[in-house]
């Protein structure tokens, strides 16, 4: 009783320290992101109109889930229609669409154990994601007749540990677990995995907030899988020799042998898709905390093989992180800066590119990102789905809002949902995941 006694006023102490910290605006993050990205989305040339390190004091302000009313929708540009795919899921985070169409929805979400649970309660964030058991499975949707709305649902895979990204190749299905890569015998059509699956690699579980999920995709000749595998920290703080296999991109072949790195020091990357009309893989990736309210930026950005992208040395390039000076000064002078910033604390996970028609012309190429939304700033920002045009499989414009709606009370710091992946299916129209409301949402373009 002591310890959980001590535990609370730690907590009470954080939440008052927290409440007594300045507050700067959504469109003063804005301003100073755009500020930051170039005509053309890429910031390599402007890096340096970043703030300094702990300009405002690092804080905290957790938003409050409280569920989409009856009839309402998140809000897309005009021309287009919001509606609801499906709903009573269990916390889905990602989305895979088969090759014969079927839609693919994994459910989990962070396990924590009780310690950190009654910390959540203390700090607010059990008011902000799902804290219950974590549902560990994947679920089917099929809509043979493609009239856009599914007539199967059911359980295609169970009793996982905490998946996230899936994968059909050489009839086998791939699902990528918090703890290693695995893979089952796979007919066209099954609407329910009955085969034992294995094993193939192992993968470094456990980590910082929600640095459990693990993606997956493959290169288009299927002779390649690649693995995104977040850090187990803030900035290192546990000590390096616990980041073994983390913040990269791993590669590895179908059958789990040949692992590598592909690229290292990001420190989160989650979303991963690849440029239409070009081999570059991307990639979205949630940066680190406690610089500040407009440090360090979240972004999208091409994955170069062999790069080092500066986790947890350097952010933005060779912007060196204050609370790593000098311990690897090699590693910063090799730092790439990334592509297109998506402003600080936004929680940029979900990423897929536009590859199909029936959107208008503008977006046709571009990039859909799904922003979860912060908890490490003095005012909620995130908490939508932006998009970046894209032209010869580049940049060629700052990002824009495409689904919004999800903020009810920005002052009481209130959300209806939190947006994580993006898909595009088949039928051309947009599937975002909200997992705090356990509702997939569709978008489609309106006649």
């Amino acid at each position: 009783m002591k310890k959980l006694n001590t535990l609370l006023l730690s907590g009470l102490v954080a939440l008052a320290v927290a409440g007594c910290q300045s507050k700067t605006g959504e469109n003063q993050q804005e301003a100073t992101q755009n500020e930051a990205a170039s005509e053309t989305g890429n910031i390599s040339s402007a890096a340096d109109s970043l703030p300094a390190p702990f300009a405002t004091e690092p804080t905290a302000k957790i938003s409050k889930v409280i569920g989409w009313p009856a009839n309402k929708t998140p809000t897309a540009p005009a021309g287009f229609v919001v509606s609801k795919f499906a709903a009573e899921l269990q916390n889905p985070r990602w989305i895979y669409v088969a090759p014969n169409g079927d839609i693919l929805v994994s459910e989990a979400n962070s396990a924590p154990r009780l310690k950190e649970k009654v910390k959540a309660q203390l700090n607010g964030k059990a008011k902000s994601q799902n804290m219950g058991e974590s549902a560990d499975r994947i679920t089917l949707f099929r809509d043979a007749d493609k009239d856009g709305k599914p007539e199967v649902r059911t359980v295609f895979l169970e009793d996982l540990n905490q998946p996230l990204g899936m994968l059909i190749l050489n009839n086998y299905f791939y699902v990528a677990n918090t703890d290693g890569l695995w893979r089952y015998p796979y007919q066209d059509g099954q609407t329910k995995i009955a085969g034992k699956g294995e094993k193939i690699l192992e993968l470094p579980a456990g980590g910082y907030n929600n640095h459990w999920t693990r993606n997956i995709i493959a290169n288009a000749d299927g002779s390649k899988i690649y693995i995104s595998v977040g850090s187990g920290s803030n900035v290192g703080e546990n000590g390096m020799e616990h980041e073994v296999k983390r913040a990269n991109i791993l590669e590895v072949n179908p059958d789990g042998t040949g692992e590598r790195i592909y690229a290292s020091g990001l420190r989160n990357p989650v979303g991963m898709d690849w440029a239409p009309g070009t081999n570059t893989l991307w990639t979205a990736v949630n940066e680190r905390d406690n610089l500040g309210d407009d440090l360090v930026p979240d972004y999208i950005t091409s994955v170069k093989e062999g790069a080092f992208y500066g986790w947890p040395y350097s952010y933005y390039g060779q912007h060196e992180d204050p609370r790593m000076k000098g311990q690897k000064p090699d590693l910063v002078k090799k730092a790439i800066a990334p592509d297109v910033p998506l402003g600080s604390h936004t929680a940029s996970l979900g990423l897929a590119f536009y590859d199909q028609k029936a959107f208008p012309a503008k977006y046709q190429n571009g990039a859909f990102v799904g922003q979860h939304g912060s908890w490490n700033r003095s005012e909620l920002v995130g908490y939508k789905v932006v998009f970046v045009p894209f032209a010869n499989g580049k940049p060629s414009g700052k990002p824009e809002d495409f689904l919004t709606g999800f903020v009810s009370d920005l002052g009481k710091g209130e959300v209806y949902g939190r947006p994580v992946g993006v898909t595009v299916i088949p039928d051309g129209s947009l599937l975002v995941t909200d997992d705090a409301s356990n509702t997939i949402w569709q978008v489609k373009a309106g006649k």
